[in-house]
């Protein structure tokens, strides 16, 4: 199993990532995760879409929370080729019941608690925390990964507009 020790911080605090890496142009690796409805969801349920997998800490934190939302008011204008999904080790009755009360309805949050198969296939397992780093994966519509942003300090938000941009690039726009 790889380690990246170090690779993010939490509160100036290094933490040690698990996972292999992945990189822009990188096949987008599988993974086995939950929805709200606690049916099983791989990389394959979303095959022919432009994707934004944004992985967080736990949607019941600020920045978590504004990042969702966020992606949320960015996702109704992209159209139905694009789904952003969220996904954290939040259990999926803690995932529907946030996006209730926040009214999320254009990010679809998925649970990688049972297996942690997202964050040890994406490289963003927190070894010391069992929770996933921040991080922004942008995949078109072929399955190939065109952008990665690792967010070096977990609470801080992503880089929006770049991975909006990396979205634009996948569709032709």
């Amino acid at each position: 199993m790889t380690e990246r020790s170090g690779a993010v911080t939490f509160q100036g605090n290094p933490l040690t990532l698990l996972g292999n890496e992945v990189r822009p142009g990188d096949k987008a690796p599988d993974f086995a995760a939950l929805d709200n409805s606690l049916a099983p969801v791989n990389l394959s349920s979303y095959s022919g879409k432009v994707l934004v997998l944004s992985s967080v800490p736990s949607l019941d934190t600020p920045v978590c929370d504004m990042e969702t939302r966020r992606f949320n008011s960015e996702a109704a204008g992209l159209g139905s080729d694009v789904v952003i999904l969220t996904i954290s080790m939040d259990l999926p009755f803690a995932q529907k019941r946030w996006c209730g009360a926040a009214g999320v309805s254009h990010v679809t949050t998925l649970s990688d608690h049972k297996d942690a198969s997202f964050g040890m296939n994406y490289g963003v397992l927190i070894k010391e925390l069992r929770l996933l780093a921040r991080a922004v994966f942008v995949v078109d519509r072929g399955g190939t990964v065109r952008y990665v942003e690792l967010v070096k300090e977990i609470t801080h938000e992503p880089d929006y507009d770049a991975a909006l941009k990396a979205v634009a690039e996948c569709l032709g726009k």
